[in-house]
């Protein structure tokens, strides 16, 4: 095992053959889940708004370095379709946007004296 990297994934998606029951489950859930609950977490933390088209999950995935951004991104829409297929919401098209934060650079704006 090599060394770890901290991911932070965003997985996009589409909300396909919602059934009645799933769309009101989801309505009457949607304050819980707009912007203001967008947080990265091992868990998953799911946002969408009243239209039920599209969604984002947040994810921190903890890797090897060697396997890369790309297995990270697996990895979390792997645990995507899991939440999403447990809850019983039909979805489709999942796209992933990946984050080294071990090799993010952070640029510090200079001081003024």
């Amino acid at each position: 095992m090599g060394t770890q990297h901290t991911y932070r994934v965003i997985v996009r998606g589409t909300f396909e053959g919602l059934t009645d029951a799933s769309r009101a489950t989801l309505l009457a859930e949607v304050e819980e889940h707009g912007l203001t609950q967008m947080r990265f977490t091992p868990e998953g933390s799911l946002t969408y708004d009243r239209a039920l088209k599209h969604f984002s999950y947040r994810f921190v995935v903890v890797s090897d370095a060697e396997d890369g951004e790309e297995m990270a991104g697996a990895l979390a829409e792997e645990r995507a379709e899991g939440l999403l297929a447990a809850l019983g919401h039909g979805f489709g098209g999942l796209r992933s946007t990946v984050t080294d934060m071990d090799t993010m650079k952070i640029n510090r704006k200079p001081s003024r004296r």
